[in-house]
């Protein structure tokens, strides 16, 4: 049995795999030679950092939307339209009431899934209103982060 030195502070856990399996995703997502073994990396380590964020006392709608947002991106990657498009469904939930930035990202994460399910009419709809709320994003930096990603769709 361990003593209490020994003891794993779980509330620190979370927080560290939350951010660390997000970073390691993201490390994933922009890698352009991904392999079979890459792309299974990259859908648990960003299963996991969204089940770390569930876990963590301090979590905020914004941490789910970003979760399940990413979550969505990976699903997209792997061509898997209809389990993107649950989790961008759950981040526009999450978002509801967040700035625009994260509403924005929510509705570019559903104009991604829909293109994967070959609806481009849903893709056009969201995109448009990801691209309307761009406009409105106050830091500059991160309106430029959400017209990247939406300059993408187009």
């Amino acid at each position: 049995m361990p003593n209490e030195s020994q003891s794993l502070d779980l509330d620190r856990a979370h927080r560290h795999f939350a951010a660390d399996c997000f970073n390691r995703t993201w490390t994933l997502i922009e890698k352009a030679d991904r392999s079979p073994a890459d792309d299974e990396a990259m859908l648990l380590a960003a299963s996991a950092s969204l089940w770390h964020w569930t876990q963590r006392a301090d979590r905020t709608d914004q941490n789910l939307s970003v979760g399940h947002w990413q979550l969505s991106r990976v699903y997209s990657l792997l061509g898997r339209g209809e389990d993107a498009m649950r989790h961008a469904e759950r981040s526009l939930q999450y978002a509801s009431g967040s700035p625009p930035f994260y509403v924005g990202f929510a509705h570019e994460a559903i104009a991604r899934a829909a293109l994967n399910l070959g609806n481009a009419a849903l893709s056009q709809e969201h995109l448009q209103q990801a691209q309307s709320l761009a406009a409105t994003v106050s830091d500059p930096q991160d309106r430029v982060m959400l017209e990247m990603d939406l300059q993408s769709l187009a």
